[in-house]
């Protein structure tokens, strides 16, 4: 049966569509090299559109971390970030740092491009204020894996192995 002829509900299924948004996830890495592209290349072309290259560098660094959420809430990354979000208390406060990132960067962006009287800095600051947006995508995905991967809520979840044997 060809995909053209597979019911709706087949070819739109939750599971595929986690799996294509993990998969244009990884659309955050070159994003994020552009980002530091950006980031360096004032060190080697001089100062003169430092502005620029920092709105530039800021912006593809929002939509690196915007594409990151995108990424399946039911999985980690590494070891680290599993015994992050297993315990309540260090995922709660990772939850913490990540909305006061967030907000603090959207605040001072939305500052900065009000009070801003050079064109450049207004974009720096919305360059800053995207990246906040990125942050809350990110603190979004977050959530969802704080409360997937929580040891105190999901004891007996298949998700977590060593909580069984122990059980």
């Amino acid at each position: 049966m060809t995909a053209a002829r597979r019911p709706a509900e087949q070819r739109l299924s939750p599971s595929r569509a986690t799996e294509l948004f993990q998969k244009i996830s990884y659309l955050q890495y070159p994003a994020m090299l552009a980002a530091l592209v950006y980031a360096v290349k004032p060190a080697f072309t001089g100062i003169a559109g430092i502005f620029d290259d920092a709105n530039y560098a800021l912006l593809y660094m929002g939509i690196g971390i915007g594409l990151s959420s995108l990424q399946d809430p039911t999985r980690t990354q590494n070891e680290v970030s599993r015994k992050i979000w297993q315990d309540p208390r260090k995922g709660f406060l990772f939850l913490v740092l990540i909305a006061a990132q967030a907000f603090l960067m959207m605040l001072a962006g939305l500052i900065g491009s009000y009070f801003a009287r050079d064109n450049a800095l207004n974009q720096l600051s919305l360059g800053l204020f995207s990246l906040g947006l990125g942050m809350l995508g990110m603190l979004k995905t977050a959530i969802d894996m704080y409360e997937h991967h929580r040891l105190d809520k999901n004891a007996t979840d298949e998700c977590h192995p060593v909580q069984e044997t122990n059980a």
